[in-house]
């Protein structure tokens, strides 16, 4: 069979070549021109660029190649919708019937244009299921009392936020909601909070109830605890088997250095 890869940025594209190469599957790559990162070029089996409104073009190249199933890796940054992105007509025609453009009604449209021409969205973790932590505390250090406290607050907010598509993120410091992240991205979110209220802040980062795994899973990685350890957080709180750990190994290996406890939550 046949995979396509709608790329977009970061890492989370090279990881599902990598985990397909592994599985002996070949990955059409349709690549985000705005977005993706121009080595995908060197590292892809077949593939296209096409901008950020060109999904009759995308589609075609699908159809060219054969492909069956198609899956979305990497961030497409939620500001580009009000970039100056010219779409096409099958894209305009998507987006007037959209009733809202949130990042769960974009993405489903665009499955469903898919889905129109026989081609089915998959998993985003699909070839990357090893990737997802289990339940439990996965570094050296368990969450004190005082981050558990902020856990069990910050939980409770972050769900509700995932719920209305807002975000994945919050962060909360003596059971007090310091920073809700909205269109800037997990680490822009942390660098903020660490302004306002340096040290002793917990990250929880949640998927939504009823995570849709095609799209929009959470992802974490060395990046998060570089910022986290500049900002002054000491605990990272995740869904479990539902967040990508990027870079697995080295990045709980950072954690442990910089005294930052890492727990995946039910």
């Amino acid at each position: 069979m046949k995979y396509g890869l709608i790329a977009g940025n970061g890492r989370f594209p090279f990881l599902v070549l990598e985990g397909a190469r592994r599985a002996g599957a070949r990955v059409s790559v349709a690549a985000i021109r705005e977005e993706t990162d121009a080595e995908i070029e060197r590292v892809a089996d077949s593939f296209v660029w096409v901008g950020i409104g060109q999904l009759n073009k995308m589609i075609r190249f699908f159809k060219r190649e054969g492909v069956e199933k198609a899956i979305m890796a990497g961030q497409v940054r939620h500001v580009q919708i009000f970039s100056s992105a010219i779409p096409d007509l099958r894209m305009l025609r998507m987006l007037l019937r959209l009733p809202r453009r949130n990042t769960d009604a974009l993405i489903g449209a665009v499955a469903q244009e898919l889905a129109s021409e026989g081609i089915e969205l998959i998993d985003s973790t699909f070839f990357l299921s090893h990737l997802l932590p289990q339940v439990g505390t996965l570094t050296r250090r368990e969450p004190d009392g005082r981050e558990r406290g902020d856990i069990e607050y910050g939980l409770e907010v972050a769900r509700e936020i995932a719920r209305l598509d807002l975000g994945q993120t919050i962060i909360v410091r003596a059971k007090a909601c310091v920073a809700i992240e909205a269109m800037e991205g997990t680490d822009a979110t942390v660098r903020r909070a660490g302004e306002l209220a340096r040290g002793r802040l917990t990250v929880i980062k949640v998927a939504k109830p009823g995570q849709d795994m095609r799209f929009d899973v959470p992802v974490v990685g060395i990046p998060t605890i570089e910022t986290m350890a500049q900002a002054g957080a000491t605990c990272l709180c995740i869904t479990a088997g539902k967040t990508l750990m990027f870079d697995r190994e080295e990045m709980i290996k950072l954690a442990n250095e910089k005294g930052i406890s890492i727990i995946a939550v039910a």
